[in-house]
């Protein structure tokens, strides 16, 4: 795009930007020719961004100028009655903000187009995400609409220390980033390279959102499966990330924020479980991480068993299997992890009215038949089911499927080398956590435990009390 200055020749401004906008070939880009004051006005807006009576409003003000003056910003100050309003002489910015939605007004003689924010965005309902419920606490939660999603975090923190940044990426989409934070508790270092990352992404459009951004932002490696940010959809879970220091992109056009660093024991945490007193917040906790171990190692280690059914103990032979089936165990086991994808697919597919009662007959009626016919036994669709639905204790789909992978390998390296693979698959895994880096680098996967924080540490795995001060003053107690 090759742009110039404005000259403040009425024409040739004109000219310069109908060539850029392309008006004329886009029905929605429109151009509004006008006399105000004596002087030729052009305005140029979006059809659909715009507020039609505010603009009207602002029309009916500006046509009865009757002298319009000779400067722009004697313009704004005296004839404009609106809030926002700027002057821009960069016209590469000028087409950017006309194609988000702001009306731009150029004026016979002015060197500087008046840009009006009169903007709107179709936007839908505030209301609770659906992947990320609470029993209690707040209902609302991130739209596609960026200036939404900051206001909803400024509401609940109402701090001069909250620092709201904004980045534009993308050559065709100019996507805006906002980057939220407390100047006071963030970390340098931290913020510094995500920020340099971001002026530094050269990519033709965000066309995927968040997850474009953050393959821009991650060098991520083909074969480690954990992910390395953590995302959510709910207003109140991101604000008490910035209050403890951590940093929020917020992507327009995507109602998930990312939160910056992330480990692996950060996916351990729900929002829920802030929202019960501290003894039942930690019991949950404390389950999470015992169904987030059991995800992993059920199907391996009842295998494993299975295989050497000597080792097992007289109250333990419960767990053998009398009759294996068509199919060996281990393809029984792998066929239904490929199958739980599959209607999970579907269910996705289907339309809601249909939903929830055709996934629940078609598990059913798949399993039923499955065993009857000699396909799977009845201890496999009791093993993996319950690693299914133990897949929901937690919201990340991305960890859901790493701890899928890797569920998958140990079977695999058990079924070959026995012991030693169950060993390697284990060892494997935690290398593949180790290993892992968050968004800047420095932080480790694992922390608090590498590098070793002894408070931090418990706050993940207990529900800590709130440290609560009363005020003392002069009134409610002594003065210090």
């Amino acid at each position: 795009m090759v742009l110039s200055e404005f000259c403040g020749e009425y024409t040739a401004d004109v000219a310069l930007v109908d060539r850029e906008l392309r008006i004329g070939e886009s029905f929605d880009l429109k151009k509004r020719e006008l006399i105000m004051g004596g002087k030729q006005v052009c305005l140029y807006y979006v059809d659909g961004f715009v507020k039609d009576h505010i603009l009207q409003k602002l029309l009916e003000v500006m046509m009865n100028v009757k002298k319009m003056p000779d400067s722009p910003q004697t313009l704004i100050a005296r004839e404009m009655p609106y809030i926002e309003a700027a002057l821009y002489t960069d016209t590469e910015r000028l087409v950017k903000e006309v194609l988000s939605g702001v009306s731009v007004f150029i004026i016979d003689g002015m060197k500087e187009a008046v840009a009006v924010n009169s903007r709107t965005y179709p936007a839908r309902s505030v209301s609770e995400p659906e992947n990320d419920k609470v029993l209690r606490g707040s209902r609302d939660g991130f739209v596609e609409t960026l200036l939404f999603n900051t206001a909803i975090i400024r509401r609940r923190i109402r701090d001069p220390q909250l620092t709201v940044k904004v980045k534009t990426v993308g050559r065709s989409s100019k996507t805006d980033v906002a980057v939220c934070y407390m100047d006071d508790r963030v970390d340098r270092k931290l913020l510094n390279s995500v920020l340099k990352k971001l002026d530094a992404i050269d990519v033709y459009a965000l066309s995927m959102g968040h997850e474009s951004l953050a393959e821009c932002l991650i060098e991520k490696k083909w074969y480690n499966p954990f992910p390395k940010i953590r995302y959510t959809e709910r207003p109140d879970a991101a604000t008490a990330m910035i209050l403890e220091g951590s940093i929020i992109l917020l992507c327009d056009s995507s109602p998930e924020a990312m939160m910056l660093p992330t480990s692996i024991f950060d996916f351990l945490q729900e929002t829920g479980d802030y929202y019960y007193p501290p003894l039942t917040g930690s019991y949950l906790r404390l389950l999470r991480v015992a169904v987030f171990l059991l995800t992993i190692f059920l199907s391996p280690l009842w295998f494993l068993l299975i295989e050497h059914p000597e080792w097992l103990p007289q109250w333990l032979h419960f767990l053998d299997v009398d009759k294996e089936g068509a199919l060996p165990i281990l393809f029984q086991l792998l066929l239904v992890e490929f199958v739980v994808d599959g209607l999970k697919m579907a269910s996705l597919n289907t339309p809601n009215t249909l939903n929830n009662s055709l996934s629940v007959v078609g598990g059913l009626i798949l399993g039923d038949f499955a065993v009857q016919t000699g396909w799977l036994v009845p201890e496999v669709i009791l093993y993996m089911g319950f690693v299914s639905i133990a897949n929901f204790t937690q919201p990340s789909y991305e960890l859901g499927y790493a701890l899928k992978f890797m569920r998958m390998i140990l079977l695999v390296l058990t079924a070959l080398f026995d012991v030693t693979g169950f060993v390697a698959g284990t060892l494997l895994t935690l290398v593949l956590i180790a290993s892992n880096k968050s968004v800047d680098g420095g932080r480790r996967y694992l922390y608090p435990l590498i590098p070793f924080n002894g408070r931090a540490l418990k706050r993940l795995f207990l529900r800590v009390k709130l440290d609560c001060k009363k005020k003392e003053g002069k009134e409610g107690g002594k003065s210090k």
